[in-house]
């Protein structure tokens, strides 16, 4: 992950749930703010509800991936937070990621194909 820093403050991670924008799958919840810098900041949030350390480990690792895989689509200056869902235990790859995905585009956090052509 070149452009991105680890969210790692509590008080960080409060200000994205009280301020930021939301949008929710099934699969995750997203959160994000503007943070005026060059770099996005990313946080994964796995509950204790959704199972031991080796499942949620599992579920924040596919997480990261997703994220490494499509950086080069995201806007950025943005902190960003990821909440796994009940949902998320049990999807396979290809749903998930097309669900992410579909999230941060609502939140207008991925760049426009259209967009990136014209510069």
């Amino acid at each position: 992950m070149n452009h991105t820093q680890p969210l790692t403050r509590n008080y960080e991670f409060k200000r994205l749930y009280n301020k930021g924008k939301s949008t929710a799958s099934r699969f995750v919840a997203v959160y994000c703010i503007k943070n005026y810098s060059t770099v996005n900041k990313l946080g994964i949030t796995v509950s204790t509800k959704l199972g031991g350390a080796v499942q949620r480990n599992r579920i924040r690792r596919r997480l990261k991936e997703f994220y490494r895989l499509n950086e080069h689509k995201f806007r950025k200056g943005f902190s960003i937070v990821i909440v796994a869902r009940q949902g998320c235990k049990t999807a396979k790859w290809d749903e998930l990621s097309r669900s992410v995905l579909h999230l941060f585009d609502k939140l207008n956090l991925t760049v426009r194909d259209d967009l990136k052509k014209e510069t």
